[in-house]
């Protein structure tokens, strides 16, 4: 079988994946330089969404499929709405985000998106094989975006978290909703040793996403999130007639292990394979699309594709969190709910942004228990 030779092979046609090859087909750069897009899937089904916060317009406005300019977070002590502006809060369906870069890519005369499952993928000094279930490829450089698990948990350095989710789009029969009020975090539902809250993105005063969320090491049977909902739909709402028209799941490897051990010379791991997930949120989308121009930054300078690095202090401040949830998994509601008391949700953002100065950072921080944070600095430093 003859070897289908290409500039750059993209495996994976996620976030990172469709920004990387809509990024490097407007690039005049890479006119001349071939790109193959590999995913096993057709990317014609709404198998997600994605949620960020920004201020103002972005560049993802055209396909914002709902924003709300309010937000909602409970504890035990605590239960209070914010308005978040200048931010806007806002989500992205799959469905839309994959029409739209997908058809872009069409235009890209030098970009081929070709339906096929990866087998295997086999470095040489001047190449990359990879191998489909339909033809072999080789490319100087290859960007895979394709996440396992077992990248992660063959160490003990740093602890991974799971962020795990069960969500129903429901449709109830009578106005139910605030539907500019998105419910952020709801931790006043029972915690039962772990880190638990509800999550509810209103589309109308009758419609919503409504997910049972963890922070925890290991998922649940799936009756079990799906009771949550059930229980926090009467409990909170009042409403046990609705219709379920969608649901979704997920689990976002929570860790700051740095997967730069998995980076070689030609080929380069991005979004959550990569390490792109915010640590202490599980949020990708937009972290994708700030890292994705510096990639291909990268990318022109011919260099080893291990040499690119991302970390920074934000780093250290989300390595800090994963221990202290690692090590006693039922407070984290009670460090959710301190930040809230003390800080404004606006320098949340910011701070998860990273975006935040040394100065604000430290204020930020204060705002949270000091003790669980202390204890869990002092073990890593001794």
């Amino acid at each position: 079988m003859a070897i289908l030779h290409y500039d750059y092979i993209i495996i994976g046609a996620g976030a990172a994946g469709l920004m990387l090859a809509d990024t490097m087909g407007k690039d005049d750069f890479f006119s001349d330089k071939s790109i193959l897009l590999l995913d096993k899937d057709t990317k014609k089904e709404n198998d997600r969404t994605w949620c960020f916060w920004e201020k103002g317009e972005g560049q993802f406005d055209a396909i914002v499929h709902k924003k709300w300019h309010h937000i909602y977070f409970a504890g035990q002590q605590l239960a209070k709405s914010y308005k978040i502006a200048p931010y806007i809060y806002k989500m992205v369906r799959g469905i839309d985000f994959y029409t739209t870069y997908l058809d872009r890519i069409k235009n890209y005369s030098n970009i081929t998106f070709k339906q096929d499952a990866v087998t295997s993928i086999n470095e040489s000094h001047d190449a990359v094989k990879v191998q489909t279930s339909k033809e072999t490829y080789s490319a100087a450089s290859v960007m895979n975006s394709i996440f396992d698990y077992d990248m992660v948990m063959h160490q003990d350095k740093y602890p991974v978290l799971q962020q795990h989710f069960i969500g129903w789009v429901v449709k109830t029969d009578k106005p139910t909703f605030e539907i500019d009020l998105a419910t952020y975090m709801d931790f006043s539902i029972p915690q039962k040793g772990n880190t638990r809250f509800m999550y509810v993105l209103p589309f109308s005063n009758d419609t919503a996403l409504i997910e049972y969320t963890l922070f925890s090491e290991k998922l649940l049977p799936k009756a079990e999130y799906e009771e949550a909902i059930k229980t926090y739909l009467k409990s909170e709402f009042d409403c046990t007639q609705y219709e379920i028209l969608d649901k979704e799941k997920g689990s976002i490897p929570m860790t700051c292990y740095d997967f730069m051990e998995h980076h070689t010379d030609r080929i380069r791991y991005i979004g959550t394979a990569g390490g792109w997930a915010k640590p202490s949120t599980g949020y990708t989308f937009l972290s994708t699309s700030k890292k994705i121009p510096k990639l291909v930054s990268f990318l022109k300078t011919g260099k080893p594709l291990k040499a690119l690095h991302f970390k920074n202090r934000f780093w250290y401040y989300d390595m800090l969190l994963l221990d202290v949830l690692h090590h006693n998994n039922a407070i984290g509601h009670k460090i959710f709910e301190r930040i809230f008391k003390k800080r404004k949700p606006q320098l949340l953002f910011k701070f998860l942004d990273e975006q935040t100065s040394l100065a604000e950072d430290f204020y930020y921080i204060m705002g949270s228990p000091k003790f669980p944070f202390l204890k869990a600095l002092l073990k890593r430093l001794f």
